[in-house]
């Protein structure tokens, strides 16, 4: 990615005709210019009420940005991936800006975009670039503080009271499914993600976890992460396979690289000798939902896989 001087100058032009970003805490929630104060993990940034042109620096904020009826002019995308998330159908008309970890600022400055949904886990350095080219808003974490993020974006996005909705109808049919799996709560619901360089189980605190504990499903002793700090993951070493097992398992493997991996293991005999393999209930999974869609749509598709498999 090039960073000139001319991009910069352009850029920081750029910044003081927006007003991109303000420090003030006590402004006024909203203008008469048409703009609203959204106070997020960078600061405060003055935002139009109603955006037009929205870039998306994380699958998080696509998934928010179509469930709320508003399709990106631009995103990243993940490593070993050239196309957008297929679960939220047809985005061709969405303009690529480089790698989640590497946005590419000239393409984003080339959009014109009115507000940039960006990730400070994935993208602070990025900030003061982004915020010179548009008023950019900023979740912190990722998976753990989904919920919060989502009703964030939706507040950016100008849709507050939709977003609240969204979520409390997607709480709603969570309960009412956790109602209909016989004892839920006592099924060992195990996660199981193959990386390409490493295996992962994903505990409560993981967007999917998190999912299922909406939903009221128990998980097996291993993937409660007790004795972590961090539970939203941990990985597991090919010899250890064992510790994946649970009553039944849910699996994914993104890209082409991580599905070499999960061939070799699945093809060996510790994979075949796990009890829910052996039962016929260790399926495969879109990973795109249930690893990287960490919004409401993606929620929503975790629950059809769960009532596909467990209400019957």
């Amino acid at each position: 990615m090039r960073r000139t001087a001319t991009l910069l100058a352009g850029l920081a032009l750029a910044a003081a005709a927006l007003t991109a970003c303000s420090s003030d805490p006590v402004a006024p929630a909203a203008d008469d210019a048409g703009t609203q104060q959204i106070t997020h993990a960078m600061g405060t940034s003055t935002v139009p009420l109603h955006p037009k042109k929205v870039v998306v620096l994380d699958t998080d904020k696509i998934d928010t940005a179509i469930s709320l009826g508003i399709t990106p002019i631009g995103a990243t995308q993940l490593p070993e991936y050239d196309k957008p998330p297929a679960y939220l159908g047809d985005l061709s008309a969405m303009k690529d800006v480089g790698e989640i970890s590497e946005p590419d600022l000239e393409a984003i400055a080339a959009l014109q975009p009115d507000l940039i949904l960006g990730s400070k886990f994935r993208q602070e350095k990025f900030y003061d670039e982004l915020s010179a080219i548009a008023p950019t808003v900023f979740t912190d974490r990722v998976g753990i503080t989904w919920k919060d993020n989502f009703l964030l974006d939706g507040k950016a996005l100008g849709q507050e009271q939709k977003a609240k909705d969204l979520l409390a109808g997607y709480e709603k049919r969570a309960k009412e499914l956790g109602a209909k799996i016989p004892d839920a709560a006592s099924l060992k619901v195990s996660v199981v993600r193959f990386m390409p360089a490493e295996i992962r189980v994903y505990g409560p605190d993981g967007f999917s976890g998190i999912v299922l504990g909406d939903v009221g499903l128990g998980r097996p002793e291993r993937q409660l992460l007790k004795d972590k700090d961090d539970k939203r993951f941990d990985k597991i070493s090919p010899e250890r396979i064992a510790d994946l097992d649970g009553d039944v398992m849910f699996v994914t493997a993104q890209g082409p690289t991580a599905q070499a991996q999960q061939k070799k293991v699945t093809d060996g005999r510790l994979w075949k000798d796990l009890g829910a393999v052996k039962a016929g209930k260790a399926w495969d999974v879109d990973p795109e939902t249930w690893m990287t869609g960490i919004g409401v749509t993606a929620a929503d598709k975790i629950l059809d896989d769960l009532e596909s498999h467990l209400a019957g």
